[in-house]
């Protein structure tokens, strides 16, 4: 079981190195469900502040598909129990496949009381990144025994393949539009 909590993970750090990159944005996302007005476009607004927030049965669904098979090697899901308390996850399990009907699950986290990124490894059989055309992240149970979940952001890291020039030592690329030439490929 992996997956750490605490606060200490920074995925915009980590981006910021030049050793992964965001792929999210090459994925088309779906929900199982959502309250109106808090659908998949708060997951990726880059406002901790802002949550998507379940409306149905559990388990809760996110569904991310990808046009091509692309490698994912951590999940970075950003949840506040302290303002969330039970639409907070507790167990969340991590599925990948090349769609719906052949998704298997290949991490399970169980959460105690999260605030802040929890990022969430993962790897094939062989400790290797996963290659995968689709992720779902299922929220099995919620704090409490909450119905509901609530999940602020998510971003899904690729390495980054071959040598790579971080470009840090310049100064800090901290909006979205200079991330993109953080490092040169």
């Amino acid at each position: 079981m992996g997956g750490k909590s605490g606060g200490e993970d920074d995925p915009l750090a980590e981006e910021r190195t030049g050793t992964v990159r965001e792929v999210g944005g090459q994925a088309v996302w779906s929900l199982s469900s959502c309250k109106p007005g808090f659908g998949v476009e708060r997951l990726r607004d880059n406002y901790i502040e802002t949550y998507w927030q379940s409306d149905g049965q559990l388990p809760h669904l996110v569904n991310i598909q990808f046009q091509r098979k692309t490698t994912v090697n951590q999940i970075y899901i950003y949840t506040d129990y302290k303002l969330d308390e039970s639409y907070t996850p507790s167990r969340i399990s991590i599925r990948s496949g090349t769609h719906f009907n052949d998704l298997q699950e290949i991490e399970i986290i169980d959460l105690s009381e999260p605030t802040g990124w929890v990022v969430i490894p993962v790897k094939d059989g062989r400790d290797r990144p996963i290659r995968t055309f689709m992720i779902q992240i299922a929220v099995i149970s919620n704090h409490q025994n909450g119905r509901d979940t609530h999940m602020r952001q998510i971003r899904i890291h690729s390495p980054v393949e071959g040598k790579n020039y971080p470009l840090e030592q310049y100064g800090q690329f901290s909006t979205v539009e200079f991330q993109q030439y953080s490092c040169i490929r």
